[in-house]
């Protein structure tokens, strides 16, 4: 049963399930961690020019192949040229790395709510007899949960019911409805933690790492791990941003949407950034690592225990990341979701159920991966580190660089200028630019991603 039908109702909610598509886990910690790793402000500026000059024209493509397409990212390629059905493998890829995305995803989202209901029974902190606790107290405590086999799958198994409820209420009613509901919340709760950032005693410290850059940090493993950054962000090359373009209304404004969802999507990481630098620098985090669980589970914790009320802002932090992981995880098993349906002419809840319930298997399993599974190894590494690993490592670029050269060589020159300009309702000067990014400097980059472990 195809869901051409399917469209979002309202700009906004376009905007937002966009957006929710976008902000993810990866904007409330990987970005923080990898500007620290850049040197802060450097970081922050190579990221924001390597969204603008690629991020902007790769999204652009994604979503006039997804509209010119109407269908799923697979049939999207079969639609625009028939005759060339070999490059339909790429939509395989952008189906296929998603799905494998959405088992560890769904795994950190469980973490994300038993923290949320940690925070909220007050165990979080029953430990913590004194104002700052032992960066170690967390450590173990995080260390302790994902350990131990009962509670990673029983908040795993709950992650996958929430995304089963979301996907089964359909593109409008779910999705949409969703967004429009939590992407503003998301805005009101970073707001909140920036406004109680910019009153810590370390604040200007912090905002002067974040904001003030030393160009002696700009280095090319600092661009590369930027530009890996961006295109990680904006969800380019899984497939999602195609999907849902396939929802766009005629009428939608591609050039625009695209500037509107980079600039709220770099708004989130920025706000993040202004979370956490002036934190770091109050409190004297600044010698401990800030990989991303690190961070979030044990790093902030500890920043709260600094602060009256420990246990509130700590729900409202974790209330934050779960809507990042939830917004996340939906748009992420959608791509497949449509796939189904369009691919085996399914239901929409034949489809949800057809994917749901082997990910929730595989989930499952995955949220063993640091204990009863902790001894299980694919090339040196568990299946939680191996799912993270070669995705983002090899076929998210692989991906991005098999789309950037079909829009830019092989779809027919005229549907990236029709999609841009409406079929000619109005003038998009920005053309040229989009084409030559998209054939020549997007590809050549995202290959440099791919090979610098190699270099």
């Amino acid at each position: 049963m195809s869901t051409n039908s399917s469209q979002f109702r309202s700009k906004l909610g376009l905007i937002a399930a966009t957006v929710g598509s976008a902000v993810g886990l990866g904007n409330i910690w990987r970005f923080p961690a990898e500007a620290q790793a850049g040197g802060g402000a450097a970081f922050l500026l190579v990221y924001i020019l390597c969204v603008c000059i690629l991020g902007i024209p790769v999204m652009v493509a994604e979503f006039s192949l997804g509209r010119a397409g109407r269908t799923d990212v697979i049939g999207a390629f079969i639609n625009v040229t028939p005759k060339k059905r070999a490059w339909s493998l790429v939509g395989w890829l952008s189906v296929i790395t998603p799905t494998l995305i959405s088992i560890f995803y769904m795994v950190v989202t469980g973490w994300t709510l038993t923290y949320l209901w940690q925070s909220l029974s007050g165990n979080l902190y029953s430990g913590v007899t004194h104002t700052g606790a032992d960066m170690g107290y967390f450590t173990e405590k995080m260390n302790q949960y994902i350990r131990t086999p009962e509670m990673p799958l029983l908040f795993t198994v709950a992650a996958v019911v929430l995304n089963l409820g979301v996907l089964l209420g359909g593109v409008s009613k779910g999705i949409e409805r969703l967004s429009n509901i939590l992407m503003p919340l998301l805005f009101v709760l970073l707001l909140i933690f920036c406004g109680v950032a910019m009153t810590l005693p370390g604040a200007g410290a912090g905002l002067e790492y974040f904001l003030k850059p030393d160009f002696s940090h700009i280095t090319p493993p600092t661009i590369l791990s930027a530009l890996g950054q961006a295109f990680f962000s904006l969800s380019l090359g899984m497939g999602i941003l195609v999907t849902y373009a396939a929802y766009y209304p005629a009428r939608t404004r591609l050039v625009r949407t695209a500037i509107t969802v980079v600039v709220l999507d770099m708004l989130v990481a920025v706000m993040m950034g202004i979370i956490i630098f002036p934190a770091i620098m109050t409190f004297g985090l600044e010698g401990h690592g800030l990989a991303g669980t690190t961070l979030v589970f044990v790093t902030l914790p500890e920043v709260f225990t600094h602060m009256p009320g420990s246990s509130a802002w700590s729900v409202l932090f974790f209330m934050l990341l779960v809507i990042a992981a939830i917004t996340s995880t939906v748009s992420i098993t959608e791509v497949a979701t449509r796939c189904l349906q369009d691919r085996l002419n399914l239901s929409r809840r034949a489809a949800v159920f057809w994917l749901m319930i082997p990910i929730l298997f595989l989930s499952a399993v995955c949220s063993q991966s640091f204990s009863t599974l902790g001894g299980f190894r694919l090339a040196g590494m568990n299946m939680f580190d191996f799912l993270d690993s070669v995705t983002a490592n090899v076929m998210l670029p692989v991906a991005s660089i098999g789309l950037c050269v079909y829009m830019g060589w092989i779809a027919p020159r005229k549907l990236l200028q029709n999609e841009m300009t409406n079929f000619g309702k109005f003038r998009s000067r920005l053309f040229v630019p989009v084409l030559m990014t998209v054939r020549y400097l997007a590809p050549l980059l995202i290959l440099l991603v791919l090979i610098s472990p190699l270099l």
